[in-house]
């Protein structure tokens, strides 16, 4: 279903770089008015990340760029709730372990708010999803491809002949740089586990197997079948899980649907490294977005992860975020000055072409924001009035896909209706007046299109609702 068919983008075409195939493909939904896309959430024991912050901020861009080509796109977002870094924070805090996740999982939506993400339609965890893991297990069991030992469930990966084929690596290399656990009771050295023994101080489950809790791998598999159904469109994440999670996720559903196709169209972004070093404890470098919040606006975060190409390594650095924080300032105060500009604004929902161009090439945000800078320019320095309110609406335009200065977009549309129309509506009369019946006719459609009817009378125009 998804073919390449070249490898530029069209007016009215997304591509996008798809891990699976490794290269840039067009992005055909199998039904364009029911496109889904499913993006690996966080684990919630601490706040989230830069690197967590990156992945989410990459996706509710494709989410937004989506959503402006298809009427109905449903967007799947997981919380994994139960897992054993949960375990080991709730042991070291003293706190039942649904309070802990129940916090961070308020925390890292304020926080991703703050970063001006959409809500996805979804956002489903783990442990309401336990009946479907276990479902995907027992049929994963009776088609051969998973078995019992020592109360563990594994899943045999020498029964799936296609695994390897999203992260390249052969069978032989499987074990190379993955987080494998190595266990006596495997068949394989490469099976992975998909349901293992709690003991009673543990999260558990009741289960055909004895009492347990799932794996990680199954966990995305089954909440992306209960939530979107299958196949999907689109799945993504960060780098890091292309082996081994999203591999076995492949590796599960396509088996226990007797081999029918997962999905086709993966997307993956890259890493996050701090003043020119990788992210990590050990380094003590790790940024989290909770902190960030603290002496930076959300916006300007947001900017300066879109400052790189999302495959590419993004460094963060206390330079880039002051510099995108002056960017947003300027682009603030041309947004202020250009108020008297903003009645159509209010109609006006275009892009800034260039802006479109560049996202629908693979999520070029280094070159959107190229054109949206180019653009805030050219309205700077032009005079003629009808290209200055153009110009502006094309950034406000740019600005809204991009997911910036959403609150100064919402302020230039909040001016009190029954100014606007009157504006509209002198502005129109001295258009008639000059003859201008091309502008005069503009006004009045600018107007209707609010649901505002104008009606000319002998004593002048009047304005209905």
């Amino acid at each position: 279903m998804m073919k390449e068919t070249g490898t530029e983008p069209g007016h009215h075409t997304l591509f996008m770089t798809n891990t699976l195939s490794g290269r840039k493909q067009r992005f055909q939904p199998r039904d364009p008015r029911r496109v889904t896309l499913y993006v690996c959430g966080p684990t919630v024991y601490n706040y989230a990340h830069l690197g967590n912050a990156r992945s989410a901020v990459v996706f509710d861009l494709l989410y937004r760029v989506l959503r402006q080509k298809y009427s109905h796109v449903l967007y799947a977002r997981n919380f994994t709730d139960v897992d054993d870094k949960i375990n080991a924070e709730a042991a070291c805090t003293g706190e039942p372990i649904r309070v802990l996740t129940d916090r961070f999982i308020e925390a890292y939506r304020s926080d991703m708010n703050a970063l001006g993400l959409l809500t996805p339609d979804f956002e489903p965890r783990v442990t309401d999803h336990i009946p479907d893991i276990i479902s995907i297990i027992s049929r994963l069991i009776n088609r051969g491809h998973a078995y019992v030992a020592e109360g563990h469930v594994l899943f045999h990966v020498p029964s799936f002949e296609q695994y390897g084929a999203l992260s390249g690596r052969k069978q032989k290399d499987l074990m190379a740089g993955g987080r494998v656990e190595i266990a006596p009771f495997k068949h394989d050295p490469a099976d992975f586990v998909l349901w293992k023994p709690s003991s009673f101080d543990l999260p558990g489950w009741e289960s055909p197997w004895g009492r347990g809790r799932p794996g990680w791998h199954i966990e995305c598999s089954a909440m992306t079948e209960s939530q979107l159904g299958l196949p999907i469109d689109l799945h993504g994440g960060g780098q890091d899980l292309i082996f081994p999670h999203h591999e076995n996720e492949i590796a599960q559903s396509v088996s226990a649907r007797g081999g029918a196709e997962y999905c086709g169209f993966w997307v993956h972004n890259g890493f996050v490294t701090v003043e020119g070093r990788k992210m990590s404890k050990s380094l003590g470098n790790v940024v989290l977005v909770h902190d960030l919040l603290k002496k930076a606006e959300g916006e300007a975060i947001r900017l300066a992860l879109l400052s790189a190409h999302y495959r590419q390594p993004l460094n963060w650095s206390t330079e880039l975020l002051k510099r995108c924080s002056r960017t947003l300032e300027r682009l603030r105060r041309l947004i202020s000055d250009t108020e008297d500009l903003a009645m159509e604004d209010i109609i006006d929902k275009s892009v800034e072409p260039g802006v479109g161009r560049a996202l629908d090439d693979d999520l070029n945000t280094p070159a959107a924001l190229r054109a949206l800078f180019e653009t805030a320019s050219r309205l700077r320095h032009a005079e003629v009035p009808s290209v200055r309110v153009r110009l502006r609406a094309d950034l406000l335009g740019g600005l809204r896909l991009l997911g910036l200065l959403q609150r100064e977009e919402r302020a230039s549309l909040s001016v009190a209706p029954e100014a606007i129309i009157l504006d509209l509506m002198q502005r129109r009369s001295e258009a008639r007046n000059k003859r201008d019946f091309v502008e005069a006719d503009r006004l009045r459609n600018v107007l209707l299109a609010r649901g505002i009817v104008l009606e000319d009378t002998t004593q002048g125009t009047r304005w209905r609702l």
